[in-house]
């Protein structure tokens, strides 16, 4: 099939990686500059990394803020965002993974933004300015460092939203992947699947001819698919470093460029987070599986590629495909159901369906022509 390519691509980002990167973070903030520490709940207290942080921007001017949720709250960041303001804050350094990566972004928009934050998550404004970002990134997933996308929650009214602000990209992410070495099994499971469905949004949609997108894609989710096979292998440096860049090049916008994207997964897993707490990761494997076999016909011919270059199967059917994804997150103790994460609430598929409607996501066309009443089949066979 003949499809026209058309984009602008760059990705501002510089990725400073390895053992030795936190060295490099004086050179890539102003000595001048007023910086906001962001971080989560302290792990990196605990770990070394607050330390080797603070120690290498000793005698700078720094504010610090802590307690990013891991799906990061609205009520929350909005406290950071009065702290940037009222210390006058120029440099937003986020060390942490993905949600502090994401509130980040929030803060750099919020805080330059007079009216409510929430305009600039639910896209009633879009920020022409921000203030400068960095992250060192602590865990691999979402590929936040190097975007200009971020997702924040609404507690008040239990909505999670994405939002996209080119100009609070990040300047500059480190990623050293020894800073994995403290992370538990379930975050390193968690960042394997998060990369891999992320990769499926960009690819699992029908064949155009992108040999490049789609081979980097591949790639990619081969790379995942290795590190899953050999888990025993987590604490060696080399696996280590290919999950790290490889969450990173998940999401850093070259694999989706000019091709048709399918973040249909991604906007019903996020009312299960919203709504119950569970991971993100964790959300992406109870909805994908069932959203696939909803809309095999459409995506036929890419899943039966996948299985092919990915999953080295056979002349594989695009069913046969879907099962092999299960597989995986089987192997990584992901849930295939909502009842699989212990939610056992009764009315939780009409709950999730009513939020999916709510938020403007019952109806999600793209190329499967995803109207109400497929979206409420995928929603009722992953959470009934």
């Amino acid at each position: 099939m003949y499809y026209p390519f058309e984009f602008s691509f760059s990705n501002p980002t510089q990725i400073v990686f390895g053992p030795h990167s936190f060295a490099k973070l004086a050179d890539l903030i102003s000595p001048k500059a007023k910086i906001l520490l962001l971080y989560g709940g302290g792990s990196i207290k605990r770990n070394g990394i607050y330390d080797q942080v603070t120690q290498v921007l000793a005698g700078r001017q720094v504010v610090e803020f802590a307690g990013v949720e891991p799906n990061p709250i609205l009520e929350t960041l909005n406290e950071a965002v009065k702290l940037v303001r009222d210390q006058s804050v120029d440099f937003i350094l986020g060390v942490g993974g993905g949600s502090v990566s994401d509130g980040a972004k929030y803060i750099a928009c919020a805080a330059l933004y007079e009216g409510d934050g929430w305009d600039i998550v639910s896209g009633k404004h879009v920020p022409l300015r921000a203030i400068p970002v960095g992250i060192v990134l602590t865990l691999p997933a979402t590929g936040s460092e190097s975007n200009s996308g971020a997702v924040v929650t609404k507690r008040a009214t239990q909505q999670k939203k994405a939002f996209f602000a080119s100009q609070a990209q990040p300047r500059f992410a480190i990623l050293n992947p020894e800073v994995m070495a403290s992370l538990p099994d379930r975050q390193l499971e968690n960042g394997i699947v998060d990369a891999f469905v992320h990769v499926c949004e960009q690819y699992l949609t029908y064949p155009v001819g992108a040999l490049v997108q789609d081979g980097y894609a591949e790639a990619v989710m081969k790379t995942l698919k290795t590190l899953a096979d050999t888990f025993e292998q987590r604490h060696d440096n080399a696996w280590r470093q290919n999950l790290m860049w490889a969450a990173n090049q998940a999401l850093c916008g070259v694999i989706g460029v000019g091709v048709p994207q399918d973040w249909i997964t991604h906007r019903i897993a996020v009312e299960l987070t919203a709504l119950w707490g569970i991971d993100h990761g964790r959300t992406l494997t109870i909805i994908q599986p069932w959203l696939l076999r909803e809309l095999i016909e459409p995506k036929r011919a890419k899943l039966a590629q996948l299985g092919r270059n990915v999953f080295s199967l056979v002349n594989p059917s695009a069913e046969e495909t879907i099962e092999a994804i299960c597989a995986l997150y089987r192997s990584l103790h992901m849930p295939l159901h909502l009842r699989d994460a212990e939610i056992t609430d009764p009315d939780a598929a009409e709950r999730v369906w009513q939020a999916v409607q709510e938020h403007g996501n019952a109806a999600l066309g793209t190329h499967a022509e995803v109207d109400a009443t497929k979206t409420e089949r995928i929603v009722r066979a992953a959470c009934s």
